[in-house]
């Protein structure tokens, strides 16, 4: 016996009932023909992103005259990005990275209140495998690294110690190169997750870091060639910040004075993130177990509540709707059409 796995039960069962007639499109017709058949859906944000990006998408052409060569060359772009990525290796991430969109989107939606910590892209190397370590210990396994101490706290807008906040930390080696990069990576290293303790503390031991370039062995480097743009970035660690309550922040710290500080290649730097390094005096060195004369870094980062955050961006979002003429409302702090 054969299992229906027909779900539909009524209406009618011609698929094509209901479409509106596609014949003879042109220039001029395709693309609200394109917007008709996509807005069957009864997902109003669905419908609402599928017409803004077939409007753009076919505007695009429009504007530049897109020649068939250059849709080939685009699409076979595309299908390159994809080949290369893996379990450790995300070309799509790196693309929207040197686009400038993953940093667009990450202040759309990750908007900074007064006295919060700004975001800075994640990157391609984030991974969910970095050992859980209690403050203090040391995340590198460098050894021609130059040895560095950092001392942070985590507190809220209003200056309050935030405990127990989960925090990621991640860096490359002093080679510039992240673990995962390493054909023979048999285990973590210049990686590490830990929690603040009852003051909002978290301390560890790791590496200055060193800047390097993005990987530009494959199609994201070629476009960044054929664009006359190097791949480098400035040196800097990776953190990311999350608590049950508290708008998840991923950001980074750089160090100042580098020589990629204002052309980083996926555009993650902002005044607020650059730091000098200091150096580990006898009393710290001996209160952390360092050597002296270590690097130091000392930092302060402060989150919002998802509350704090969601009605900033609510905000911003109505603000600049109004500004481009749209009537929208927002469900679930998202934009759709106002219908009424």
């Amino acid at each position: 016996m054969v299992e229906n796995t027909n779900t539909t039960t009524t209406g009618n069962t011609n698929p094509t009932a209901n479409l509106p007639p596609l014949l003879d499109l042109t220039i001029d017709n395709i693309t609200p023909n394109t917007i008709r058949i996509n807005s069957q859906t009864s997902d109003a944000r669905l419908k609402y992103l599928m017409a803004r990006l077939v409007t753009h998408l076919h505007d695009f052409a429009r504007e530049t005259r897109l020649s068939s060569d250059e849709w080939m060359a685009a699409l076979q772009f595309l299908i390159s990005c994809g080949k290369i990525c893996s379990d450790v290796r995300n070309e799509f991430i790196l693309l929207s990275d040197v686009l400038g969109l993953s940093l667009l989107v990450d202040n759309i939606n990750h908007p900074t209140p007064p006295g919060g910590t700004e975001g800075s892209v994640l990157g391609p190397f984030h991974t969910h495998d970095a050992p859980v370590l209690p403050n203090g210990s040391s995340m590198t396994s460098d050894p021609e690294g130059e040895p560095m101490l950092a001392l942070c706290t985590v507190k809220d807008l209003k200056g309050n110690p935030l405990p127990g906040v989960t925090i990621d930390i991640w860096e490359t080696d002093s080679s510039g190169h992240y673990d995962v990069q390493h054909a023979d990576r048999d285990a973590p290293s210049e990686r590490c997750v830990m929690k603040s303790d009852e003051e909002g503390r978290f301390w560890f031991k790791g590496i200055k870091p060193v800047e390097y370039p993005i990987p530009h062995d494959g199609p994201v480097g070629k476009l960044l060639e054929r664009l006359n743009r190097h791949p480098w970035r400035p040196a800097h660690v990776h953190f990311k910040f999350e608590k049950d309550g508290w708008d998840p922040l991923v950001t980074a710290l750089y160090l100042k004075g580098d020589p990629y500080e204002s052309s980083d290649a996926v555009f993650g730097v902002k005044k607020s993130l650059l730091i000098e390094l200091g150096k580990v005096d006898e009393a710290t060195a001996g209160e952390y177990g360092v050597k002296e004369g270590s690097w130091l870094l000392k930092h302060d980062f402060a989150l919002s509540t998802k509350q704090e955050t969601e009605e900033l961006r609510d905000r911003l979002a109505v603000e600049e709707l109004e500004k481009l003429g749209l009537r929208m409302k927002l469900v679930d702090h998202l934009p759709v059409p106002e219908l009424d």
